[in-house]
């Protein structure tokens, strides 16, 4: 298991530090979509947000990539992942195997690296006035009482 934790995230990695940086450098060239498609990635671009959402995909893959930093990565690509998903069943509306298998590989890998996750699905812990004061260096004094 722990080659298969590995292999998939390296994959991940390599895909969005790919296709992030082919934003910038353009050594893959990427078909032309159209109709609403077209619409949704010309807003994209033309507001920036693009940009953004490649910086983010280029720094999730390299996190990815070091393994150390690697459920911070998850944390960074989780939206966009989500967000490719989304737009191949809304928008586009046909089947992309690569964006599949970038779902799936991040899901595989967040219940992989689910211990580092699960801190976030916990309630937060109640606290009682008990459990606030905070002890003295000295013992309370005791009170005075008439016999």
């Amino acid at each position: 298991m722990k080659h298969t934790i590995t292999a998939a995230r390296i994959l991940l990695g390599a895909v969005f530090l790919t296709f992030g940086l082919n934003y910038f450098l353009k050594f893959i060239p990427i078909p032309p979509s159209d109709g609403l498609a077209a619409q949704f990635m010309g807003a994209l671009f033309l507001s920036q947000f693009l940009l953004i959402v490649k910086l983010l995909e280029i720094a999730g893959g390299a996190l990815l990539l070091s393994k150390r930093f690697a459920p911070l990565g998850l944390t960074l690509l989780g939206p966009i992942i989500v967000s490719i998903s989304l737009y191949d069943l809304l928008i586009a509306k046909a089947f992309n195997p690569a964006g599949t298998l970038v779902a799936v590989l991040g899901v595989f890998l967040l219940v992989a690296y689910r211990r580092n996750f699960v801190g976030l699905l916990q309630a937060p812990e109640t606290r009682t006035p008990e459990k606030d004061k905070t002890p003295s260096l000295s013992p309370a004094p005791t009170p005075i009482t008439d016999n």
